[in-house]
């Protein structure tokens, strides 16, 4: 026997074997339908993995902080993340320690005035903005840049002197008035109506609609979304404040809940559980509003984001 008569039949061999063990190999691919290695989905898994316990994870241990009963050890080792026995308890213990509900209302009477104004006012900065042509125009928009460089530390001396000077100091019209209109919020709805086709209108314009006209019936209602986005921002940032109606407010009956809930801190620095109830009272509010309008806020997001 020659020596390519024994290699061949080897060779053949391992041929045929390569399809069958090219087969069992699994694919994977993803969204895109391209192939990924295991070890790389698996490493993607892993990071979101790892992001998802570093952002959802406090809110949860807070929840399950929130459910414990007074006999039940929340700091366990190892620790127990499910309540033993779930109890409501706490969330009542919270309403009898301070008058919770009106701190709530105070915080929903400032929240929803700075929705309000934030949306009306944005909404028509950004038109002008976008769409009108006058002189200034660029400047203005640089000048709007520039105030979101400012921080809000730097002038909130400032803001409290003209309160105090418009004898505003104590009162919740002196808590909305320096967040009433946002500087992020009109560059997001003048990037929203940059990305409208201008031959709409043209048309309108050819109809006989006026400016108004064509902002009301044409132009806000193509940009739903975007307003959706500028309400959630205002909300949560009126709602989580805390810095400013802390400097701002000294009547008790007017704080609003996140100056009120400190007071968990003071009375019952021992008791977790309470500060847990308290923290997930407070933001309660926040995850029912994006829930009404996550569909809104997707779709406004990417419309502010096309053009900048």
């Amino acid at each position: 026997m020659t020596v390519l008569e024994k290699v061949r039949p080897a060779a053949k061999a391992k041929a045929k074997v390569k399809p069958s063990a090219g087969a069992r190999e699994p694919r994977v691919t993803d969204e895109h339908g391209r192939r990924v290695r295991v070890w790389e989905l698996a490493l993607r898994y892993l990071l979101l993995l790892g992001v998802l316990a570093l952002t959802v994870g406090p809110f949860l241990w807070q929840l399950s902080t929130s459910l414990k009963g007074p006999t039940e050890d929340i700091f366990s080792s190892p620790p127990k993340f499910l309540p033993g026995d779930p109890t409501l308890h706490n969330y009542e213990r919270v309403a009898e320690t301070i008058p919770v509900w009106d701190y709530a209302l105070n915080s929903l009477k400032v929240a929803t005035a700075n929705v309000v104004t934030n949306c009306v006012g944005a909404a028509l900065a950004g038109y002008a903005l976008a769409r009108l042509r006058y002189r200034g125009r660029r400047a203005a928009t640089l000048a709007f840049i520039l105030a979101m460089l400012v921080p809000v530390e730097g002038i909130i001396i400032a803001q409290f002197t003209t309160m105090r000077e418009l004898g505003l100091n104590n009162t919740l019209i002196g808590v909305v008035l320096p967040g009433c209109i946002s500087a992020l919020n009109v560059l997001l709805m003048r990037n929203a109506f940059l990305n409208l086709p201008y031959e709409i209108e043209e048309a309108a314009y050819v109809d006989g609609a006026n400016v108004w006209q064509r902002f009301l019936r044409i132009a806000v209602p193509s940009v739903k979304g975007t307003l959706a986005v500028v309400a959630i921002f205002a909300f949560m940032g009126a709602w989580d404040d805390f810095l400013w109606p802390l400097i701002v407010l000294s009547d008790p009956s007017k704080f609003t809940l996140t100056i009120g809930l400190n007071y968990l801190h003071g009375t019952f620095a021992n008791d977790e559980r309470l500060v847990a109830a308290g923290t997930i009272i407070a933001v309660a509010p926040l995850i029912a509003l994006f829930a009404c309008l996550q569909r809104y806020f997707f779709r406004g997001v990417g419309e502010g984001a096309v053009k900048g």
